[in-house]
């Protein structure tokens, strides 16, 4: 009861209330040298190929030790943190104070015509948000089996993959069909064109005493019927 008149309705919920301060020192400064593990493997059906962007190793340190490189360790997918948001184009410091999204494009672009060994992973890495944290929440009962939480807001780092291939081979069957489909094009093209100039251009006479030659017979001569 407000008053003698008035009621007032109470809504079941937690309190306090979160506290939306900003946090003023990074949070995730020490995490610039972890390294992220990330494997993938490709399968293109229509040439039963397939291939996983980790070297087919035996040595059971290879991957503790290696971090990946275009040229010299190009299936050791092994990265640093840091690296990759430098590569996003984002200052480490700034990201790891509110967190943020880093997508990582994964690229198989295949020629099976050469060595499989040549057909390898490009990495790419863009920047989608500067800001990434959520929310989550541990329930409890106190000492006179009252309900509590403790509510937890985390910064963090995502990393969002993306997987993009394409592969081709030669193959005489669609060489043919191609090479006959663009044979028969030109030819239906030289006629259009021809039909055009014929009928349809302002100067067709002309074109029409270029392209034929009409024979008439000679005089005195009367014409040969069948």
């Amino acid at each position: 009861m407000f008053n003698a008149t008035h009621s007032t309705c109470e809504i079941y919920g937690w309190c306090p209330v979160e506290n939306g301060t900003l946090p003023r020192k990074s949070l995730l400064a020490e995490t610039e040298n972890f390294t992220l593990f990330i494997k993938n493997t490709v399968h293109f059906t229509k040439f039963n190929f397939s291939k996983c962007n980790t070297l087919q190793t035996t040595d059971p340190n290879y991957f503790k030790s290696c971090t990946y490189d275009p040229v010299f360790n190009p299936f050791c997918p092994v990265f640093r943190v840091r690296d990759m948001v430098e590569a996003a184009g984002e200052n480490f410091g700034d990201l790891a104070l509110l967190g943020g999204s880093i997508r990582v494009l994964i690229e198989w672009n295949c020629d099976l015509d050469h060595s499989t060994t040549q057909c390898r992973p490009q990495y790419s890495f863009s920047l989608q948000d500067t800001k990434y944290n959520f929310r989550t929440a541990s329930y409890y009962r106190g000492s006179q089996w009252q309900l509590y939480r403790n509510l937890l807001k985390l910064y963090g780092i995502r990393f969002d993959l993306s997987v993009h291939g394409q592969a081709g081979k030669f193959s005489i069957v669609p060489t043919a069909v191609s090479f006959g489909t663009s044979i028969a094009f030109f030819g239906a093209a030289t006629m259009v064109c021809d039909l055009v100039l014929l009928y349809l251009d302002a100067k067709a006479d002309l074109y029409w005493k270029e392209k034929f030659e009409e024979a008439r017979p000679p005089k005195g001569k009367p014409e040969a019927t069948a």
